[in-house]
């Protein structure tokens, strides 16, 4: 029997039996109402009110400490004495590289397609109101972080939803923050083997394959196929048996390399379409509020591009602190102002990069795809790219599978920390995860599993129900922290710590910790 016979039934029996499950959870996580003619996700309303909720809380935190944060990135308020296992810059680029990956390139150009050019405003938008929630997440993340006695870190919603809500509630709070802590350690985990490393992993090989010949090609092959996942493998294995500081000093190369070149050939194709980029830019203002020729009118732009961004920077969903919560750091909201950077990063610039490339080169695959054409995300990212830069849909390809891979690192990191959380932290126990995670990217290049990706979809989003709760009931508490980190700030400044003796200009609103909040 052949390997792609044998992967093939394999495919079709966990299809069969997690199909009726993966649907009924999705038609509940997934709920929509149709509002105007557009279906409207429940769960992305869910996450965006959050980030009006949060924005108005902070009074605009992500714009009026913007500069303080990547103040905080440069490394300006460090404590050298801290505990904590990577610098700030290592633990944006950590979380940053467990976001920025397929989404940004291919799922911003079906975006773009289904909803219009104007899409890419309400996508904007969305990233900028994800940056308080992401904020607020982070900064409980650090607050209630567990510091082991080999001086590594745990953190996330499986330890600030039991120690938070205890803390705020007592008895009860800690009997419920339980409960909720062992479902969101089960949902981190099973995305993290199916979404977040075999999906990766997949889709990363499909597109190595379509330039490398085909099916037909070098790598079309089911050895082909193996080798890849074994090579992926064998890389992943090697990270993660670092921990967090070996995945850390990875992403802190890889992922501002990756992005600068990305962001770089992006601007090749605007500089070469210049005096397009006025027109590009009122085709996608105006499609933002005209509904002519966008699916299901405004309403269907500002969904798309809602659900776009909330599906990309993960704001809200509680698996950002798991990386931000190995900061080194004695003031927590300074790590969750750092994290405000992520959706900044990830939606605000990349995915608006995208989106901007793909409007102004219009490739003839893109205007297939808005007639109704079934054409991939790549495919169109790729073409953008192409009219300029005939040669790089192969650049394209390295960015995707490094992108993929490094998405793959961070969530073989989350998962671990739910995997201990649920199992304990000996030896043995996280040995039996690294093996088992790694031969799931194996796995990843031969096997499909789509409903058990779809299905991993919906068990990470339910995580945001009870995430975003546990963030109500706890903002107080960073509020609190916000202050303490504001008036460390002010004191520093005043005491002159960068060694004139007057601090420097900084952030001129951090008069008092209580005027800024």
């Amino acid at each position: 029997m052949s390997l792609e016979s044998i992967t093939q039934k394999i495919d079709e029996s966990v299809s069969g039996f997690f199909e009726p499950i993966a649907g009924w959870l999705g038609d509940i996580v997934f709920y929509s109402v149709n509002i105007a003619g557009a279906d409207v996700p429940l769960i992305v309303t869910w996450l965006v009110v959050a980030g009006l909720v949060f924005t108005g809380w902070f009074g605009f935190v992500q714009v009026r400490k913007f500069r303080l944060a990547v103040d905080v990135v440069r490394g300006k308020y460090d404590d050298k004495d801290s505990a904590g296992e990577v610098n700030h810059f290592q633990a944006l680029t950590a979380a940053v590289s467990g976001t920025v990956g397929l989404g940004n390139i291919a799922g911003v150009a079906v975006a773009v397609s289904i909803g219009g050019a104007g899409a890419t405003f309400w996508m904007i938008l969305c990233g900028l109101l994800g940056m308080a929630t992401k904020f607020v997440e982070v900064t409980l993340g650090v607050k209630y972080r567990e510091v082991h006695a080999d001086g590594t870190v745990s953190g996330g919603p499986m330890h600030y939803l039991p120690k938070g809500l205890a803390e705020r509630f007592g008895k009860n709070g800690k009997s419920l923050g339980k409960v909720l802590a062992v479902l969101a350690s089960i949902m981190i985990l099973f995305f993290g083997l199916f979404g977040g490393n075999l999906f990766q992993v997949n889709q990363s090989y499909a597109q190595l394959v379509s330039v490398t010949g085909g099916e037909s090609g070098a790598m079309g092959s089911s050895g082909g196929a193996l080798f890849f996942g074994i090579l992926v493998a064998a890389l992943v294995g090697i990270v993660l048996l670092g921990g967090i500081r070996s995945i850390a000093q990875v992403t802190s190369r890889l992922i501002p390399a990756m992005a600068g070149i990305y962001i770089a050939a992006c601007l090749v194709v605007i500089l070469v379409n210049v005096t397009a980029v006025p027109s590009a830019i009122a085709t996608i203002i105006e499609g933002a509020f005209n509904p002519q020729g966008v699916a299901g009118g405004v309403l269907g732009a500002l969904i798309i591009g809602f659900k776009r961004a909330a599906f990309s920077n993960e704001a809200g969903l509680g698996s950002a602190p798991i990386a931000h919560s190995a900061v080194k750091t004695k003031h927590p909201a300074s790590e969750g102002l750092v994290a405000l950077l992520e959706p900044f990063i990830d939606t605000v610039l990349i995915c608006t990069m995208t989106a901007l490339t793909i409007v102004i080169a219009n490739p003839a695959s893109w205007g297939e795809a808005r007639a109704g054409e079934s054409i991939g995300g790549v495919t169109i990212t790729s073409d953008a790219f192409a009219t300029v830069l005939p040669w790089f849909p192969y650049v394209l390809t390295v960015a995707v599978i490094l992108f993929a891979i490094s998405t793959v690192l961070t969530w073989g990191y989350y998962g671990l920390k739910a995997w201990t959380y649920l199992f304990g932290r000996s030896r043995t126990s996280e040995t039996v995860y690294k093996a088992l995670y790694t031969l799931f990217a194996v796995a990843g290049s031969l096997l499909t599993l789509q409903t058990l990706i779809d299905l991993a979809d919906a068990v990470l989003f339910t995580l945001a129900v009870i995430n975003i709760i546990g963030l109500y009931l706890l903002a107080p508490v960073v509020k609190r922290e916000l202050n303490n980190f504001l008036e460390y700030v002010r004191t520093w400044k005043a005491g002159g710590t960068d060694g004139s003796g007057n601090g420097d200009d900084g952030d001129k609103d951090d008069e008092s910790a209580k005027a800024t909040v």
